[in-house]
């Protein structure tokens, strides 16, 4: 991202989660840096304050309560000095597997992972902005929206195309 416009190009680590999540398209993320209204539909939902939900990107100084709580790839990252989770030799781990499976906005995480050990993360970031970005407007959206949240348009990305049923079959459990 680039001057804090989320429909950039301009590729930027943080916003390129050690487990293969693209921060751009995180309900949360979106939320604290351009939808105010989502960050407190978000806060009333999970009964949370704004500040505990706000997060600016995976490797940020503010993260989100699930990331900052309980995401445990990037501190074995860390440990481990790798950047993501596929350069790791014992990738897929139980805990990434585990972590994988229990949400749709993971659903492409092994996809992310080999992408990024492909073409670098700054090639595959760019490829992150088009998949999550609605064909119509160019706005990047969340997995969950299933419609463009600026100008309507359904699917509002790739992603939902990809996946709709699965996100509508979970539209209850919570996305964090």
């Amino acid at each position: 991202m680039n001057s804090g416009n989320p429909n950039s190009c301009t590729p930027d680590k943080k916003l390129a989660a050690v487990c293969g999540l693209f921060c751009p398209a995180c309900s949360l993320f979106i939320a604290s840096t351009e939808d105010l209204s989502r960050l407190q539909t978000l806060s009333a939902r999970f009964q949370l304050s704004a500040e505990q939900l706000e997060c600016y990107g995976c490797r940020s100084e503010k993260r989100g309560l699930y990331c900052e709580k309980y995401c445990k790839m990037t501190k074995c990252a860390a440990e481990r000095g790798i950047d993501f989770c596929g350069e790791c030799r014992e990738y897929p781990c139980p805990e990434l597997s585990a972590f994988q499976a229990q949400m749709p906005h993971r659903l492409e995480l092994w996809q992310s992972q080999e992408r990024i050990k492909e073409v670098g993360w700054e090639t595959w970031y760019g490829e992150m902005v088009k998949h999550y970005s609605c064909p119509e407007c160019q706005t990047v959206n969340s997995a969950y929206d299933i419609a463009c949240r600026t100008c309507g348009r359904t699917p509002g990305n790739r992603f939902v195309e990809i996946h709709r049923d699965r996100i509508v079959e979970n539209a209850g459990r919570m996305e964090l």
